[in-house]
């Protein structure tokens, strides 16, 4: 059985990488030269016009030698400026945002349209042939690929275009503004993609069945869990399985993973199938841990309410965007797509899970700063309206009462008390 939550996990990796989209170009230029190259030999090259069908061997050579050297030197200032901005948001935002730097396509395909027009210029250069040329052999034919130069002018000409794009793309790219609203965009994202109404029939696990707990296996964090996978085990060996931890967790050889109740004796290679439907990596990504992305708020709202920036309107778009993802949280509760499989049990995210991991980990940040304060009260104070009577209510006014507690306790001024205390109500 192959491990096919590695496989997921190798394709996030992928995802992510800077060398795929690029790779891919390359080689995509690579067989678009030998095809020009073929079809200028047959001739079909006379359906251009006479003005690109007049260049000489020394000319083709010019013009190739001129766009292969131009996009070479522009894809090196093009990647400098990517590690510039890299580098700038791995300080000022957090080291956790460079992997959506890494990702993002535009980057990516970018470079990979430069690198793959200089190969393709390069490949159709050396096809030029000139038996008159110092040093060439007689025997070698005149050959001047006017189709594959046409098409190499044209890449040239998107390569202008390109540039132009990623100069402005670039500092849009390391726009604050633009960066948390791709974080909340995704975090919205994330909890849609979380809902699902259960069809199947859930059942309760049963009790007094004899247990058997599955290690890790290894150390990391849980990047991916298969869990149709697992479903499709715990009916074939009659298993009832619950996972004990699930994607973002970080895990080390000995901890346990899953208990399992009842069915077969879990034997090794038992074991390694069970271990193929998750995978372990170095670092936490935001594919199936939703957390991630609350997480990576609250580390931009820490950063930005730290006394060497101070910078209290980013914290609030932080808030923005977290209350914009809690209010879709309250009529479309997330964490339902785990539980699908009557013999799995998973542990959810929910309403309150994201609630309080959003607002515990930022309220020491939050409290330093009246205005912002000021503003967080406001958003639980609609979230709370909003919030039918019972536990999720309850919760959103004890984070409430939890900040308005620690700012009272921070901000020591009589007239900023009060104005904490009007805010609450």
């Amino acid at each position: 059985m192959p491990p096919t939550a590695l496989i997921a996990k190798i394709l996030q990796d992928v995802r992510a990488s800077y060398w795929f989209i690029p790779s891919v170009l390359v080689l995509f230029a690579i067989l678009l030269s030998t095809l020009m190259q073929v079809l200028d030999r047959s001739g079909l090259a006379q359906i251009l016009p006479t003005s690109l069908r007049d260049t000489q061997a020394s000319g083709a050579r010019v013009v190739l030698s001129v766009i292969a050297q131009s996009v070479i030197g522009v894809a090196g200032v093009m990647f400098s400026m990517t590690l510039v901005a890299v580098s700038f948001a791995s300080s000022n935002f957090g080291p956790r945002l460079i992997g959506n730097f890494m990702r993002d396509r535009a980057n990516q395909i970018s470079l990979g349209i430069l690198i793959a027009t200089f190969v393709y210029t390069v490949l159709i250069l050396r096809a030029v042939q000139d038996p008159s040329a110092e040093g060439a052999e007689m025997t070698v034919d005149l050959f001047v690929p006017h189709l594959a130069i046409a098409v190499a002018i044209v890449l040239a000409l998107l390569c202008v275009c390109t540039m132009i794009f990623f100069i402005h793309h670039i500092p849009e790219a390391i726009n604050l503004g633009n960066i948390t609203a791709a974080l909340g965009d995704r975090l919205v994202i994330a909890i849609r993609n979380s809902v699902q109404v259960i069809e199947d029939q859930t059942q309760d696990m049963p009790d007094g069945l004899p247990q058997q707990l599955l290690t890790a296996g290894g150390a990391g964090y849980m990047r991916t869990i298969n869990t149709a996978q697992l479903a499709r085990l715990a009916d074939g060996h009659g298993w009832w399985v619950e996972v004990l931890a699930m994607p973002g967790a970080f895990l080390d050889a000995e901890m346990p993973v899953m208990c399992l109740h009842g069915g077969d004796a879990l034997q090794d290679d038992l074991a390694q199938q069970l271990r193929g439907c998750f995978a372990l990596g170095r670092e936490r990504s935001e594919d199936q841990n939703m957390m991630f992305i609350v997480e990576q708020l609250s580390e931009v709202i820490a950063r930005a309410l730290s006394p060497g920036i101070n910078d209290p309107f980013t914290a609030m778009n932080c808030m923005n965007w977290l209350h914009v993802a809690l209010r879709l949280a309250l009529t479309q509760p997330p964490g339902q797509r785990a539980n699908v499989h009557a013999r799995v049990r998973v542990p959810t995210i929910t309403f309150t899970h994201i609630l309080q991991v959003g607002h515990a980990t930022s309220r020491p940040y939050l409290a330093t700063d009246l205005n912002v304060t000021r503003h967080v009260i406001g958003l639980l104070h609609e979230l709370a309206e909003r919030a039918p009577e019972g536990p999720r209510r309850e919760a959103i006014m004890g984070e409430k009462a939890e900040l308005v507690e620690m700012a009272l306790a921070v901000q020591i001024d009589p007239v900023a008390q009060r104005m904490i205390r009007q805010a609450a109500g």
